[in-house]
């Protein structure tokens, strides 16, 4: 039994990998031999603030693992003018707790405690260059970036990865960050990267648009849009009917939140759209920002495991403005890429360990 911090898994993990490791996880689920519960939250109000836990598992047979992914944070709503965010600290803004408890499914040992923050940064990305890889047109060069965070780092790795980027233009709100952020990838990714002062000088001719922000409400616009662009968010909130109105294919992960007929009793839809139970009175239920609905009328809708298994096409001409909902099988993800990730710490010797005998007893459950 070994503790991973962030540090471990950065060494061995890489992009490349990641990428390889999720599609392999998702032929696995197209051939039955993986799977995922959505994510589940719980909402208990504590003012100023509301408290959030999530959890979401996994499962890879190949690997031999599960994985449940577990995360404890305090929520911030804020409201900029037409902005509005969501962040969220554990104990003080900065600093966070998101783990990662892994499994083997051969003889149920535990494995490994992770800290979730660099893989859940990867993974995200890695399934953004998979919905490039499958959605995106080949000659695709500019990269349109909105946000300047974790997330938009791994969204330009792992979009330069499968497609020939040779610049990226990135919008944040914060100049400062918007310029830090450029000149860390330019260096990083060795490729022009440059700074812009609008959301729309970010995403006009661009040919891939990465929408990577902690936003409540969209932050582009359809009219922005060329033909032929290829789109992918991090949050569904990030984009309006307008912008799904507009493109030809609409692609998910998979499932990310579980479809009821009728909701629970005690629960509710989170600020994000997940499926959450809630600790509190009508009235503070609502002063949780709503996630609104983005379900349009497209009859070209599918998976990226669907292109993958020959069950769909996707983007058929070069003229089609594809949608990647970055969204779905998060705890397939963990399972496949934190796997990976013990597999390659352990060869090298990499991690704390920590005893059994804590995690084992002789009490029947």
């Amino acid at each position: 039994m070994i503790f991973l911090t962030n540090e471990h898994i950065k060494a061995v993990l890489d992009m490349p990998t990641c990428i390889e490791v999720m599609e392999d996880a998702y032929r696995e689920l197209i051939e039955q031999r993986a799977a995922y519960r959505p994510r589940i939250d719980f909402y208990v109000p504590q003012e100023p603030h509301y408290y959030r836990w999530g959890t979401m598992e996994g499962v890879s047979r190949k690997l031999g693992v599960l994985a449940i992914r577990m995360k404890s944070d305090k929520l911030v709503w804020n409201r900029e003018g037409e902005f509005q965010t969501e962040e969220k600290y554990c104990i003080e803004p900065g600093t966070y707790c998101g783990l990662i408890f892994l499994f083997s499914v051969r003889n149920g040992v535990p494995l490994a405690l992770m800290n979730d923050g660099y893989l859940q940064h990867m993974r995200v990305g890695a399934c953004a260059g998979l919905g490039t890889k499958y959605l995106a047109r080949a000659n695709s060069k500019v990269l349109g970036m909105l946000g300047s965070g974790g997330m938009a780092r791994t969204y330009a790795m792992a979009i330069k990865e499968v497609r020939p980027i040779q610049q990226i233009r990135v919008f944040s709100p914060t100049k400062a960050n918007r310029e830090v952020y450029a000149e860390q990838m330019k260096e990083e990714l060795g490729i022009d990267v440059k700074p812009v002062d609008s959301p729309e000088k970010a995403v006009k001719g661009a040919d891939i648009v990465a929408l990577a922000t902690d936003s409540l409400v969209p932050v582009v616009k359809a009219e922005w849009l060329m033909p032929g662009v290829h789109v992918t968010n991090v949050r569904s909130n990030e984009v309006g009917r307008d912008v799904l109105a507009r493109v030809d294919v609409i692609a998910r992960l998979g499932s990310a939140t579980l479809q009821l007929e009728k909701p629970l009793p005690g629960t509710i839809g989170g600020s994000d759209g997940m499926l959450a139970y809630f600790a509190g009175t009508d009235e503070e239920r609502e002063k949780i920002p709503k996630s609104p609905s983005r379900e349009v009328d497209n009859s070209n809708i599918g998976t990226i495991p669907d292109i993958i298994a020959g069950r769909w096409t996707g983007r058929t001409n070069d003229r089609q403005i594809t949608f990647l909902n970055n969204q779905g099988t998060q705890g397939l993800q963990f399972a496949a890429v934190g796997g990976k990730a013990y597999e390659l710490a352990s060869a090298r010797g990499l991690g704390h360990t920590l005893p059994l005998e804590w995690f084992i007893q002789d009490i029947r459950d």
